[in-house]
């Protein structure tokens, strides 16, 4: 193994915790959602920690469901993500927030500028997670009828981001002299107006904020379809996976990382970061009773909304929780990679639904790890070494103490063994990624034509 290759950390905090009851946990904070002391908390915790970033999904519109699974909703309120970063980021100095928006119902003008602000307000510590978004209920929200095509949403994202970056590129970094006995404030040879014309957006800038401190605020991609991955290996600088098994979590990162070559890229350009989400006993025995806790805090109506959630027109009335899982269906419009994730998991071991439910309660998917800190560790450093993971998501069941103790008991024994820093490399998101800054478009191309003149 390369000694200096170190694990790479996001803290992924969905308000009270992952566990689709974390609201109801004694140690949860109910209210999380809209409480902004505790997402200062954890924060501050997950820099203390080390962290790369922390991380927050988001959706335009809230997710369906019946009556009975909604009131039982402990996420159903939270803020949105650039809002609140912006806000964190006075009360922190090295870590990173990456925000999910979407380029299915946001236009890229609003988003350049508002990530471009954070940058700034961070001093360098933004991130975008791109998503397309899943939830079929936002469309209602903005206008549409019905939410567009899972193949025309990637092909739009694709000229999004271009977009996004070209906006970013508008101000070279040095362009603004405000030189104030001169009376220039800026100079006109270091801006550049894009005047994109294309299939979806027609966008002229400038952008009214200068080029981001990181030149682009780090972009982040979740999507593992077919569109996702090549989206990926296009634009993406680090990408959240779902993987249940080491086997597939190879496949994947090999898969995504051999696509970079295509788009001039290289393996280090992209970090692969599988979602974890990690029970910690000081025992095995104590890490299967809080899991185990965690469980019996289902009500059966979330229960079942959560199968319904995937057996979208299969009649589950005729089933108890104590059948073998039906069939799923093979397609959907939503997020195609998490409904294969959930076939794959539903079949391979031949699951009762309630088996079903219980997996995907805790993380929808993601890989639920149980232990001791050590076994967490081992765990980890297993995908780690074998060509799985760059670094992981950590999704705390409950958030705060899941966290803390995720910080107070596993970080340690991961800096033990030389797999995580002990302090920040840098001061900036992308520093601390070990990425690079990229050069102005605009600039790169000028330079080369003054080449070719000469």
């Amino acid at each position: 193994m390369n000694k200096t290759r170190k694990f790479r950390l996001g803290a992924f905090i969905q308000a009270t915790g992952h566990h689709v009851s974390a609201w109801r946990h004694p140690d949860s904070q109910a209210d999380a959602g809209l409480n902004f002391e505790h997402y200062k908390e954890i924060t501050q915790t997950a820099e203390r920690g080390l962290f790369d970033a922390v991380f927050l999904a988001d959706s335009p519109g809230v997710w369906g469901g019946t009556p009975e699974t909604q009131i039982r909703n402990g996420k159903l309120a939270h803020f949105e993500p650039v809002t609140l970063f912006s806000a964190l980021s006075s009360v922190t100095q090295n870590i990173g927030f990456i925000a999910t928006a979407s380029t299915t119902y946001e236009q890229p003008y609003t988003l350049a500028r508002k990530f471009a602000s954070l940058d700034y307000l961070s001093k360098g510590r933004a991130g975008w997670n791109v998503v397309t978004t899943g939830n079929e209920n936002a469309a209602l929200n903005f206008g549409h009828d019905q939410h567009p095509e899972h193949r025309l949403r990637y092909e739009r994202a694709e000229e999004f981001v271009e977009v996004v970056k070209g906006l970013w590129d508008s101000w070279e970094d040095d362009a603004f002299i405000r030189d104030k006995e001169s009376g220039v404030y800026f100079d006109p040879d270091k801006l550049h107006t894009l005047n994109h014309k294309g299939k979806y957006f027609s966008v002229k800038g400038p952008l009214n904020v200068g080029r981001p401190p990181q030149g682009y605020p780090v972009i982040v991609q979740a999507g593992a379809s077919e569109a996702g991955r090549d989206l990926a290996a296009r634009t993406a600088e680090v990408i959240f996976t779902a993987n249940q098994t080491l086997a597939d979590a190879q496949e994947f990162y090999a898969d995504v990382k051999g696509r970079l070559a295509k788009y001039e890229r290289s393996p280090d350009d992209l970090k692969i970061m599988p979602g974890a989400f990690p029970i910690i006993g000081r025992t095995e025995e104590e890490a299967q009773e809080k899991y185990e806790f965690l469980q019996s805090l289902i009500h059966p109506d979330v229960a079942w909304g959560i199968l319904k959630n995937y057996y979208k027109g299969v009649d589950l009335s005729k089933y108890s929780l104590d059948d073998v899982a039906p069939e799923l269906p093979s397609d959907t419009n939503t997020n195609k990679s998490r409904l294969k994730l959930v076939k794959d998991l539903a079949t391979r071991g031949t699951l009762t639904l309630r088996q079903l439910y219980l997996s995907l309660a805790t993380a929808r998917g993601h890989r639920t790890i149980l232990g001791t800190p050590e076994t967490i560790a081992d765990q980890l450093e297993e995908w780690f070494n074998n060509d799985a993971a760059d670094g992981f998501n950590i999704m705390p069941p409950i958030l705060p103490t899941g966290l803390d103790d995720f910080v107070n008991l596993v970080i340690p024994v991961l800096q033990k063994r030389g797999l995580f820093r002990s302090e920040y490399e840098g001061t900036t998101l992308r520093e601390n990624l070990g990425l690079a800054r990229p050069s102005n478009r605009f600039a790169v191309k000028q330079a080369d034509e003054r080449l070719v003149l000469a």
